[in-house]
């Protein structure tokens, strides 16, 4: 496995800027997750250090020695398609061997490589089985096994779980993260799914307009974003647009007076208040706190979703569902509330970063 390096890295199609001069370091064994809406540049940036696409200016290195120009099939990446790209007249065990006679190895080889691919995978016993012969989990299994098989220098996925029901895209998340980390993979992914990035990566890249907006682990994106985009795009958030009015409170542009306290580490010029939903808790009477009127309830589940009108301002409550005999559990629209938060949950943010 390689370090991988990427040097202001641009990508231009005509007048329209894909990626604007991105610069990341990628440690050997490291998970790092591009994050970010459609059309921020995160495939973009994938395709660049596959070799699909040529960077408009920068550099791509894998450890010291610079690819950028080098083609695709030089470059020793193995690369897991949103669609899984497997050949559907070939058997599985040939779908993972395919790059392997490509790359000219004889029989024996490739027959012993392949099995232990499949191994990997969990999937020797379907060798002979056509994808079509597959479920969805065990056709992203065997694009897996195939972009492993080859011994890439790095590992590159796009969307892998995108096509995959919501309990298989648990249980096959857990699978890829963990073989990752066995085989101390270098791997650079591409997502739109903040669970998935939250819970895969050891980094994260949040990306908007072929921009990086922050990078950090997830807790330090989640707990500490630097800007309203950041919070917004990582994990359900309040967000509020107003000022700072004192050390204890902050304002809303509506005139909504609310509670904060004071950050060494607060930017100067942050006009948002940003408060995620689970720091907030609700309590039915009393004059304590802000108050509001609920406005909807929602069950999830283990969780329970209140909508809350402060004033002019809307708020999201998320809490552990209520047993059936807590004051919680009787709230119904039109109910008065009351909402506390330790002073130093807020973050105050900017709405847009330089």
């Amino acid at each position: 496995m390689s370090r991988l390096s990427l040097e202001r890295l641009s990508k231009r199609f005509g007048t329209s800027v894909a990626v604007d001069e991105l610069d990341l370091t990628i440690q050997q064994g490291e998970l790092v997750a591009l994050l970010g809406p459609s059309g921020c540049g995160k495939t973009t940036t994938l395709r660049m250090v596959a070799g699909f696409l040529p960077p408009t200016s920068g550099r791509v290195l894998f450890d010291a020695e610079d690819v950028t120009r080098q083609p695709a099939y030089k470059r020793a990446t193995g690369m897991v398609f949103q669609s899984y790209a497997l050949f559907p007249h070939m058997t599985a065990a040939d779908n993972v061997g395919f790059g392997l006679e490509m790359r000219g190895l004889n029989a024996a080889e490739c027959k012993a490589r392949i099995d232990e691919a499949l191994k990997l995978v969990r999937l020797p016993h379907l060798a002979d089985r056509l994808p079509r012969q597959l479920s969805g989990g065990q056709q992203q299994r065997v694009a897996l096994a195939r972009a492993l098989v080859i011994n890439p220098r790095i590992f590159l996925l796009d969307e892998p779980l995108s096509n995959l029901d919501a309990k298989l895209r648990s249980e096959v998340r857990l699978e890829i993260r963990a073989l990752q980390q066995r085989l101390g993979l270098t791997t650079l992914m591409v997502t739109h799914d903040r669970e998935e990035a939250l819970t895969m990566a050891d980094r994260l890249v949040v990306m908007e307009g072929g921009r990086v907006r922050q990078i950090g682990t997830p807790q330090q994106l989640y707990d500490t974003p630097k800007d309203a985009f950041v919070a917004d795009f990582v994990g359900r958030c309040n967000i509020l647009s107003g000022r700072r009015e004192s050390e204890v409170q902050f304002r809303t542009d509506s005139g909504l007076a609310l509670p904060v306290d004071s950050m060494a580490d607060e930017c100067k010029d942050a006009d948002a208040f940003a408060l995620r939903p689970e720091r907030i808790t609700l309590l039915t009477g009393g004059t304590d706190g802000v108050q509001g009127r609920l406005k909807a309830v929602t069950y999830m589940g283990p969780q329970t979703e209140y909508v809350v009108a402060v004033g002019e301002e809307t708020l999201v409550v998320i809490r552990q569902t209520p047993g059936a005999g807590e004051p919680l559990a009787a709230l119904k629209p039109e109910d008065t509330v009351s909402l506390q938060w330790d002073r130093r949950a807020p973050r105050l943010v900017p709405q847009t970063s330089a």
